[in-house]
């Protein structure tokens, strides 16, 4: 028997937080069910599990390729140790193409870049041409120019080549949550996780908080600045899936790092934060319930069950979670294998029950397996 996905859904509370801000500066909402809800984005959760400094960092995987995610990463990763080793002309002359070839026919101007994720083995690879076409133009920066346009004819087939023969061309960040490259479509990677916004299963609870700050070095004026602040408490519902074949066709069929992949992301969706202002707030949480799915058919989103908004505690977001799946289950019969932790009072029938690690290592023995159980 083969399992094609992992869900993971887990239900989180705050107090007195900012998670995710708008670009008014407010807490960022979506409405559902008739009422407001308080939201953390999707991209907002990717960046803070793949850049956390956490024992379980995806960055501390054997074998990890690291990424950058930018629109400045040739001018800072190429033409700038050019400019040192080969001068100031050569590197003018050879840089636009380079700025050309990895970021399209806008690559001339910074602002209008695509802000774009290139893994360590793609960068080495850069530099390593770079400085290849350096060395042949012996100095001269007009032969610098003419090798550049030349390769940069090129440049498509030769990339595509260098990532079919590189394990992780665009890093571990690629390989897990994807790539678009509008200038180059066979570049794009086809992201394994899937992340959904997670959204409060009640309606926003929000307040503004007047602040002001003292001068200390004259107090007497009172408050040297005034402000104003949203805070919002909320238990949040999130949900992961995992593709496994994705994900395996991702590592280049390593299954070892697979499995190491969903046990430190596992780790990640229930500890760490996606939290601004931590200096004001400590808006630090982690997941009171958890479940981890495993099965061979479409994934769906237990979303549905707060569809209606559910008191405010942990034990009626349970309640209401595994209400919407047993109904499910009546209807579909689709068969997951499930664990589960959870912090509130109540069976969880169906499920085998554990702690952290334990859903952890059930996620990881799956995934390095490449999805294969015995029936």
């Amino acid at each position: 028997m083969t399992l094609r996905f992992l869900q993971i859904h887990t239900l989180t509370g705050y107090s007195a937080a900012l998670l995710n801000r708008d670009d008014n500066g407010l807490a960022k909402r979506l409405p559902y069910g008739g009422a407001i809800r308080t939201r953390v984005s999707s991209q907002c959760l990717k960046r803070h599990w793949r850049m956390a400094d956490d024992v379980h960092s995806l960055h501390t995987i054997d074998g990890a390729e690291a990424a950058r995610r930018s629109r400045e990463a040739v001018t800072h990763e190429i033409i700038a140790p050019l400019t040192v080793s080969h001068g100031a002309d050569i590197a003018k002359a050879i840089g636009d193409a380079f700025q050309l070839a990895v970021y399209g026919d806008k690559g001339h101007s910074r602002t209008s870049r695509q802000i774009l994720l290139l893994g360590a083995p793609e960068l080495r690879w850069l530099k390593s041409e770079v400085e290849r076409l350096a060395g042949e133009a012996g100095g001269d920066a007009k032969q610098a120019a003419e090798l550049a346009k030349d390769w940069h004819k090129a440049f498509r087939a030769n990339a595509k080549a260098m990532r079919e023969a590189t394990a992780l061309p665009g890093g571990l960040t690629g390989a897990l949550f994807g790539r678009m490259v509008t200038s180059d479509p066979e570049a794009n990677i086809a992201a394994p996780v899937h992340v959904a916004h997670s959204f409060t299963v009640h309606p926003a609870e929000s307040e503004l908080d007047f602040y002001a700050a003292v001068d200390d070095l004259d107090p007497e004026e009172g408050a040297g600045n005034l402000g104003e602040t949203e805070l919002t408490s909320g238990l949040y519902y999130g949900y992961v899936v995992i593709d496994l074949a994705g994900l395996l066709s991702n590592l280049g069929g390593d299954g070892d790092m697979a499995g190491q992949v969903v046990h430190n992301l596992i780790h990640l969706i229930a500890e760490v934060t996606p939290g601004a202002k931590l200096g004001s707030t400590a808006p630090y949480g982690r997941a009171g319930f958890m479940m981890v799915e495993a099965g061979d058919r479409q994934p769906r989103s237990l979303a549905e069950a707060f569809r209606v908004p559910c008191k405010p505690d942990l034990g009626s977001a349970v309640a209401a979670l595994t209400g919407q799946l047993a109904r499910f289950d009546e209807c579909y019969a689709t068969g997951e294998e499930r664990h589960a932790m959870s912090l509130a009072n109540g069976d969880l029938d169906g499920m085998t029950r554990g702690g952290l690690a334990d859903l952890a290592r059930f996620g990881a023995g799956i995934a390095g397996q490449g999805g294969e159980r015995q029936a």
